[in-house]
């Protein structure tokens, strides 16, 4: 069985590298983060001092980092001058496509096979063991990635190529975002029309405005026990995520001269509810500022 190497133990990989631990796989885990790492250790992962020691004593290296410039720095100054000569690399962050597509180019000039894999899913899901992996790789090589991934996972796809998975997730978080505004936008119209939003929630989950956004994630407390309305908005997927990848979807819309206009309205209105203090909520708590209760937030 690979052991695995593990950089980057935020909220989500902090998550994944625990679920991996569980599933009797050897994580070698660091993150700059030294109380990040003590979680991790005290999950069964074991303790490395750097991410090139880490990278240094796995057969694959997976790495969860914030953004593009975090991925490269660390490829080149950690992963790739130590690794295991073949070792597999696999980047889950979630990047922008062109950032990604070099990784994997200097990887396998290096001689290391190389994937991105973004997730979705947010951190119940990696804490659950199941998150939605999108892969770009050979197609070779997906067999290996996907048993690699597959302790984590409740679907692992192979989108294509190198770069095809950020693609992917960019894409999806493009029609996530805006989903979500339409489903937000929605509720708060059917309150002030005198309809009770739970009535309109039994209707529309039957009806043609049936979509994830509503009937798994409803942004009105009380449908989705699951759901973040139900926890204050707290955990799920945070506002500044949404606005990050949607930020990185216009910038791959621009490069490939694609339109885009609701998801620029979309990311406006993320940057506005950001801006205002909410960051840390999830994506959902948008639904007060719509209806003009934001006080409800704290």
């Amino acid at each position: 069985m690979s052991s695995i190497a593990f950089v980057g133990l935020g909220n989500m990989g902090g998550g994944m590298a625990a679920v991996l631990a569980g599933a009797g796989r050897e994580v070698f885990a660091f993150d700059l983060d030294a109380t990040a790492l003590d979680r991790a250790c005290d999950a069964g992962c074991l303790r490395s001092r750097s991410a090139a020691e880490a990278a240094g004593r796995a057969d694959v290296v997976i790495t969860m980092l914030p953004a593009g410039q975090h991925v490269r720095a660390v490829y080149e100054e950690a992963v790739l001058p130590n690794a295991k000569a073949g070792a597999l690399l696999i980047d889950c962050s979630t990047i922008d496509v062109e950032s990604a597509r070099a990784v994997a180019e200097k990887a396998r000039q290096a001689g290391f096979r190389a994937a991105d894999a973004p997730v979705s899913g947010g951190v119940a899901a990696a804490k659950a063991g199941s998150l939605a992996f999108m892969v770009g790789c050979p197609e070779p090589e997906f067999p290996e990635i996907e048993a690699v991934l597959q302790p984590m996972a409740k679907a692992v796809f192979r989108a294509g190529e190198a770069g095809a998975g950020q693609a992917a997730k960019i894409c999806n978080n493009l029609l996530l975002g805006v989903s979500m505004i339409g489903v937000c936008e929605a509720l708060a119209l059917a309150e002030r029309l005198g309809l009770e939003p739970e009535r309109f929630f039994e209707i529309a989950s039957n009806a043609s405005g049936q979509c994830w956004s509503l009937t798994s994630y409803c942004p009105w407390p009380g449908p989705v026990a699951a759901a973040p309305s139900n926890r204050g908005y707290e955990g799920g997927f945070a506002t500044a995520m949404m606005l990050k990848d949607l930020k990185l979807a216009q910038t791959a819309a621009a490069a490939a001269g694609a339109s885009t206009p609701l998801a620029a309205q979309a990311e406006a209105l993320y940057a506005l509810f950001d801006r205002l203090g909410y960051g840390e909520k999830d994506f959902s708590a948008l639904i007060q500022l719509l209806r003009g209760r934001l006080e409800e937030l704290g």
